[in-house]
């Protein structure tokens, strides 16, 4: 613990001494609204975290210190192996903005297996953060988790269903997202996720035509099926390269 300290100590002197006051300006033009802010680019955070390595004990010291950066760069450093279920629920509770939100999220904790017992539970809560973050856990876990089945996803359609209903925007956005990056895995969950997207998209609730017609809007367009064209595509030629198994 005593070097953890020595070393947040050095990593936070770092990132004051690469803060500037336009990187700060520029937060609050994207709606980062954080207690305290060094005011240093992702950019800068990446690099750094290239060098620091994974060190979740620093990722832990990096958190609780509060500082915006420190934050980002404790997702970037953490190590999916030593996170847990307790951990994550004491993070997710002190979320400040999406950007620590969704940073933990998908450069950390989707890597994690207990992501999908999070996203379920989170879904539920009445904290916006919080909320927010199941919805962008399950976002990540439909762009990064290449072996789930479908099954798990179609799961969730009812929950996503039930937080669009949810009028609070950083909700709004996160259940938008999870809904449309299940809808880009394959052309299954393509047309489950499209369906109920054009269900919230005629609600009786503002929020849920919101997050339907923005869900239709990406799931409908051109480049979206071009994508899901090319991977039927891909299958299909992977299909045809594998014989047939006899008996």
């Amino acid at each position: 613990m005593a070097t953890a300290s020595r070393d947040v100590a050095a990593v936070l002197a770092l990132l004051e001494r690469r803060g500037t006051a336009a990187t700060r300006k520029g937060m609050a033009r994207y709606g980062i609204v954080a207690t305290r802010a060094y005011g240093v680019p992702m950019g800068t955070l990446l690099t750094l975290a290239r060098q620091l390595g994974v060190d979740h004990a620093l990722a832990r010291s990096l958190w609780k210190s509060g500082w915006y950066e420190a934050r980002l760069l404790a997702a970037l450093v953490g190590d999916p192996a030593r996170v847990t279920v307790r951990e994550m629920d004491a993070w997710a509770a002190s979320f400040e903005n999406w950007g620590d939100c969704d940073t933990v999220c998908f450069k950390l904790w989707d890597r994690t297996p207990l992501a999908w017992g999070r996203a379920k539970a989170w879904a539920g809560s009445r904290h916006e953060l919080v909320r927010r973050g199941g919805f962008v856990l399950l976002a990540c876990l439909a762009l990064h988790d290449k072996a789930a089945p479908d099954r798990r996803f179609l799961a969730f359609l009812s929950l996503i269903e039930r937080g669009a209903t949810d009028e609070r925007p950083m909700v709004q956005k996160g259940v938008s997202w999870a809904l449309r990056s299940i809808g880009r895995r394959n052309a299954a969950l393509h047309e489950a996720a499209l369906t109920v997207a054009r269900r919230l998209g005629q609600a009786a609730e503002p929020s849920s035509r919101w997050v339907g017609k923005d869900a239709v809007r990406e799931l409908t367009s051109p480049k979206v099926r071009a994508a899901l064209a090319r991977r039927r595509t891909r299958v299909s030629a992977a299909a045809a390269r594998t014989p047939a198994r006899r008996g």
